[in-house]
This record gives structure tokens, C-alpha cells and sequence, in this order.
């Protein structure tokens, strides 16, 4: 077994942190690429129109494990034309599929509220389905700090 000197073992941590960050820059950026796909999966190709969708999440989360989140769509929920489902991504999880909120007119409000895990800043994008086949979005970013120092 070879020894490593402390000033190799520093050297060693250093290399490796700098891998880290460079392979972190790389999925986020195939995390967003996933959301994009995820999102003209969830919407058939079709273009979103902006807005009728309320996000609420902190600006700043101290702890990206418990981020509240609650969604409204301004929609009427009548048995002829409701939201059907509602689609959280953050594009910057490994994993950007957050959520997906199925609807029925029966549910009275286009509502829904959760709580979800951020790995880092990003922005979270939602996604409202029509029974009619319409799409609605809109999109919120969440800085991220460890510690609360709101950097």
C-alpha cells in the first residue's frame, strides 16, 4: 500500500473537486435538456402559451431538500373543458420529472400543492393539460443556498 503525504492528499481533493464541479456543469446541462424533453413529450410537440399558471415558491430556499410548492391554473373546471394534469420539471435536477398532477372536473380547483427536492438553483417549469388539448406554462426560479447565506 503506497503512502500519500498530506500535500498530495490536498493536491488529490483538489483535482477531485474540480472533476466534481465540471461533471455537476455537465448534468445540469443534460438535466435540461431532459426537462425540454420531457416537456414536449408531456405536451405532444405542441407550443405552451404563457401564463394562466400561479407558482408559488420561495425565491431563496435555504434547504433545497423541502422546497414548498403550490400551483393554480386560472381555468374553469367544468365537465366540457377542465385542466386534466399539471407538469412540474426543475431543469436542473438529475432527474427533472418533479411531479405530475391528474385533474378532474370533480376536483373543483385547478390546485395543487407539494413539497419538492432541489439539487441546485434552477428554474421549475409548469405545465398545464387541457381536456380541450390546450397547453399552459409558466416558470420560477429558486435560488438554492446551503446554510442560508442567500449567495
Amino acid at each position: 500500500m503506497r503512502q500519500v503525504s498530506r500535500r498530495g492528499a490536498l493536491a488529490l481533493g483538489a483535482s477531485g473537486a474540480a472533476l466534481t464541479v465540471i461533471g455537476w456543469s455537465k448534468r445540469a446541462e443534460a438535466a435540461a435538456k431532459e426537462a425540454g424533453e420531457q416537456i414536449a413529450k408531456f405536451t405532444g410537440g405542441k407550443t405552451a402559451e404563457k401564463g394562466k399558471i400561479s407558482i408559488e415558491l420561495p425565491e431563496i430556499a435555504e434547504n433545497g431538500n423541502t422546497v414548498p410548492l403550490s400551483v393554480s391554473v386560472d381555468a374553469p373546471m367544468a365537465a366540457d373543458n377542465y385542466v386534466s394534469e399539471i407538469l412540474v420539471v426543475a431543469d436542473g435536477n438529475p432527474n427533472p420529472g418533479v411531479v405530475t398532477f391528474h385533474l378532474s372536473p370533480l376536483s373543483g380547483k385547478a390546485e395543487a400543492s407539494t413539497r419538492i427536492r432541489l439539487a441546485t438553483t434552477q428554474n421549475i417549469i409548469v405545465v398545464a393539460k387541457t381536456s380541450k388539448g390546450e397547453f399552459f406554462t409558466n416558470q420560477k426560479l429558486v435560488k438554492v443556498t446551503i446554510g442560508g447565506c442567500g449567495g
